[in-house]
């Protein structure tokens, strides 16, 4: 089996940086105050998230400078994408708004003495981020700070990486790789997006008499407690699966149980390896967070250029003792009833809890959370020197216990899923095993 978990030490890299320079849309935008949605601004989205892209040097692109080309298409991608310059604001009851300043996004140059083959045949997370991406002091927070900050590096191969943090609040994937990818096109010399950004947040907006219709365990409110996880001692492995794999997860599935998802049994069997690694009490609750893209959900569906937050986050909650013990097409059919009531109505709830209920955080006791970004584009993002070698999360996100499914091709071409896990040392050495049993082939 095909169990990745590579040397997860980044590469040390040696960077020289460029000071920080605002690039501005490259014409005149609307100075205006647009009011995020209801589902933006919850408190579990207000945080920054990095995305990293590889690429290989092009022959018939070597007259190009990339941190040119991509600096130049910024500009020309924020006159449509034009709140990206702006900064948020906070009115009364905690809502966010972004004041359209046309103050620009931070761009770093950067020269790093390497090449692309000095970070492995196959490249995967964990990533040397101190360098690749410049963290710059004082935009941590949410409030007047940059929405976007990028990084172009140059390697010594004629390749480079464009790294880049985006405030969640603003956008969730689907919206940063829209807005990323219409900087690709700009810099292959569209005039126009292919597709035109659409705001539209006035419809992921609480109703004036707000009425929370569904149960929403995934924002329960704990005390808060110290994970089993000890966040400073963590470490992290990427796995990979292909068809081989979740064939072999599959056969612990019965027959009877109706079709599901690769991301469906992946969710299902890494949890359940998970909560057995953690050795928990089993009358312990455990709890999986999904993110759902709820775009398609509404009726009429969001307009296909809408760059907010459009996604649900449903939780299943459980024993662990049942989690443990049960077979995974037990999971299945916990996710299966979860996804299922997903639909216009249950974002609307969300909404009307958000505002009735000071926008709560997401629980994180004893939470597992995977979010399947294969499909949000980080691997299409094309400035002229064709897709990126690696697109995808350049970390966990703002909690450690969460995994990214990222989409993936090894060095023979083919496609695969990886899932970076992170996990104390012990834990992960026996979640490795876990893992290892169910992938064993089932006669």
């Amino acid at each position: 089996m095909a169990l990745m978990a590579q040397d997860t030490t980044p590469i040390v890299l040696n960077v020289t940086r460029g000071k920080p320079e605002l690039v501005c849309p490259a014409e005149p935008t609307p100075r205006e105050l647009k009011p995020l949605s209801d589902i933006d601004d919850q408190e579990g989205l207000r945080f920054h998230m990095p995305a990293i892209m590889f690429y290989r040097a092009d022959p018939s692109m070597e007259e190009k400078d990339p941190v040119k080309v991509v600096k130049d298409a910024l500009a020309k991608a924020l006159v449509f994408y034009y709140p990206y310059a702006g900064r948020l604001v906070e009115g009364p009851t905690r809502k966010l708004s972004v004041d359209c300043t046309g103050e620009g996004v931070p761009f770093i140059e950067a020269e790093a003495d390497a090449r692309l083959e000095d970070f492995g045949d196959e490249i995967h997370p964990p990533f040397p981020l101190q360098d690749l991406l410049y963290d710059m002091p004082g935009t941590d927070g949410m409030l007047g700070t940059p929405l976007l900050i990028v990084q172009v590096t140059r390697l010594l191969c004629g390749g480079f990486i464009v790294a880049l943090r985006a405030n969640h609040a603003m956008s969730d994937g689907t919206g940063v790789m829209q807005f990323m990818n219409v900087v690709g096109e700009m810099g292959k010399g569209f005039v126009t997006p292919s597709i035109l950004p659409v705001w539209d947040r006035e419809r992921l907006t609480a109703k004036r008499s707000p009425n929370v219709s569904f149960s929403h365990p995934e924002y329960d409110q704990h005390e808060i407690d110290h994970h089993s996880n000890d966040e400073a001692n963590l470490v992290q492995q990427s796995f990979l699966f292909g068809p081989t794999e979740i064939a072999a997860l599959r056969r612990h599935i019965s027959p009877r149980i109706k079709q599901f998802s690769t991301f469906d049994i992946l969710s299902a069997s890494l949890w359940r390896c998970r909560t057995i690694a953690l050795g928990l009490d089993p009358e312990d609750e455990v709890r999986l967070l999904f993110a759902v893209n709820a775009r398609s959900k509404f009726n009429p569906p969001l307009a296909k250029g809408y760059y907010g937050n459009a996604c649900a986050f449903p939780a299943i909650c459980a024993k662990a003792g049942d989690i443990c013990q049960n077979k995974v097409e037990y999971i299945l059919e916990l996710i299966r009833n979860a996804k299922s009531e997903i639909n216009e109505e249950y974002m609307r709830s969300i909404m009307d809890l958000m505002v009735t209920n000071d926008r709560p955080h997401f629980t994180v006791r004893q939470t597992y959370v995977v979010s399947d970004l294969r499909h949000l584009g980080f691997a299409d993002v094309d400035f002229g020197w064709g897709k990126p070698v690696f697109g995808g999360p350049a970390s966990n996100g703002s909690v450690p216990d969460a995994s990214f499914f990222i989409s993936f091709k090894n060095k023979k071409g083919e496609t695969m899923t990886m899932v970076p896990i992170s996990l104390p040392p012990v834990i992960m050495n026996v979640f490795v095993k876990e893992l290892r049993e169910m992938l064993k082939t089932q006669l």
